[in-house]
């Protein structure tokens, strides 16, 4: 198995999916931790499936870098899920359902009517769950890809005690002088880049577990916000890494593994803090 892996680490597309696999899974991590605690752990659902959208527009339009159309969208519609969440008529999770649902509907819908591709099955499956793209990565994609995780970790960095404290108590933030309106307008940004960049990863269904698995299983295991946000880190990190190892030597698809070592290591997490709390 080790000289396996070590002949497909000679291809360069394989060390490219591993370094961006890595810097998902570290900027997915960095902000679940907050989301999580402000009970909007399902903003990935909704900014996942309207980016499934704007892939199925670019698609149809036949672009030749869909990251052109697909990240300004998810980032406006970050914003706007942010705006009209806000809204006491609509609550933001009522609007997650709305955007999340509609999206899917009309993405599926244009891919269907104006779909030029033979295996539609194929390309709508490989979108939502994942699929191969991530093998095929160019070295243009892994330095835009390098470029968006450095920005999104850098002001991750830059913003953690604003970022912390709007997690926290908003109203005191506000009360602190903390522009806590645009901190959340940040984190949406933040998210959205996030969300695009997981696609080609995990697919649109199941980047919510790559936000949402690391940050629960360090919130077993810490107190803190700082160090369950470096654990949470470690977990996506380690899972990611070690998911993509599996899945190219075993050959299952590269989303599934990692979101599905992810949920065994949350359950042997969860299992020994309930052994530990009864002994």
């Amino acid at each position: 198995m080790m000289e396996k892996l070590a002949l497909y680490l000679q291809y360069p597309f394989v060390r490219y999916a591993l370094i961006v696999g890595v810097l998902i899974a570290l900027c997915s991590s960095l902000l679940g931790v907050t989301l999580v605690l402000k009970r909007f752990s399902f903003i990935g659902d909704g900014l996942s499936h309207v980016a499934f959208g704007a892939i199925a527009v670019a698609s149809v339009l036949k672009l030749s870098n869909n990251m052109l159309l697909v990240l300004p969208v998810t980032v406006i519609c970050a914003v706007l899920l942010l705006r009209t969440g806000q809204n006491a008529e609509i609550k933001g999770d009522a609007v997650i359902a709305m955007i999340s649902v509609g999206a899917m509907a009309f993405g599926y819908l244009i891919m269907n009517v104006f779909s030029t591709s033979s295996n539609l099955s194929g390309d709508v499956c490989s979108t939502l769950f994942g699929s191969t793209s991530i093998l095929t990565l160019s070295q243009n994609e892994v330095i835009l890809c390098l470029i968006l995780s450095v920005a999104v970790i850098a002001l991750f960095i830059i913003f953690y005690n604003k970022i912390f404290a709007v997690t926290f108590d908003e109203n005191f933030a506000k009360a602190s002088g903390t522009a806590a309106d645009r901190i959340n307008l940040l984190i949406a940004v933040i998210t959205a880049v996030i969300i695009v960049l997981a696609m080609n990863l995990v697919g649109s269904l199941l980047i919510s577990a790559l936000i949402i698995f690391p940050s629960l299983t360090a919130m077993r295991l810490c107190r803190s916000f700082r160090a369950v946000t470096c654990v949470s880190a470690l977990f996506s990190v380690g899972c990611a890494f070690f998911g993509m190892l599996i899945s190219i030597l075993a050959g299952t698809p590269v989303g599934s593994t990692i979101v599905a070592l992810e949920a065994v290591v949350f359950l042997a997490v969860y299992l020994f803090g309930r052994i530990r709390m009864h002994s």
